[in-house]
């Protein structure tokens, strides 16, 4: 599901703000930079306001955000939806212990980590990322989350490049996007 297809009037102003940059972070590649949407507070704002508004009353108690733009829209839409924020980082970036989580990107291989216990069984989950191409990172956060036993609800992005096919490889687990990007 996506916002995109429900013709929000608010998306047209979110998706001409993502500027896209080719063959970065290296050739064939056509980074989809949110920097130019943070420069810009109303369409910022509603890039939260539209998750928060789906969100809100869904009893989710944990938000997921990954590193390191999950980490720009996931705590304003945990706290306006009375959840606690949990980031999943890259590895060695957070003390004490972690379990983690090794994927494959578009362009290479990492890692995903989380504190153990910050997250109980049986806790109700939202993914937060920037962006869904092949998929490899959403799944290793879900992974991480389900091992400790949460249930994840959604994942939530900004912008999803369908050509790359990563919403088929999220098992069946429902994705909203704003905006799409060819």
């Amino acid at each position: 599901m996506s916002a995109y297809r429900d013709r929000d009037p608010r998306i047209h102003g979110i998706q001409s703000k993502i500027r896209v940059v080719p063959d970065f972070p290296k050739a064939g590649i056509m980074f989809q930079d949110i920097t130019t949407l943070l420069l810009d507070p109303k369409a910022f704002k509603d890039t939260v306001d539209l998750f928060v508004e789906r969100y809100k009353g869904k009893n989710i108690s944990v938000v997921a955000g990954i590193e390191a733009r999950g980490f720009i829209f996931g705590p304003p839409i945990a706290l306006e939806i009375g959840a606690k924020f949990v980031p999943l980082r890259k590895p060695k970036k957070l003390p004490g212990k972690v379990i983690s989580e090794e994927y494959v990107l578009e362009y290479g291989t990492d890692c995903l980590e989380m504190h153990v216990g910050a997250v109980e069984p049986g806790e109700r989950a939202l993914v937060v990322d920037d962006l869904i191409a092949t998929g490899g990172t959403l799944c290793a956060a879900m992974k991480l989350l389900e091992c400790v036993g949460a249930d994840i609800v959604e994942c939530a992005c900004v912008i999803e490049l369908p050509d790359l096919k990563g919403r088929d490889r999220l098992n069946g687990k429902p994705l909203y996007v704003l905006v799409e990007s060819h």
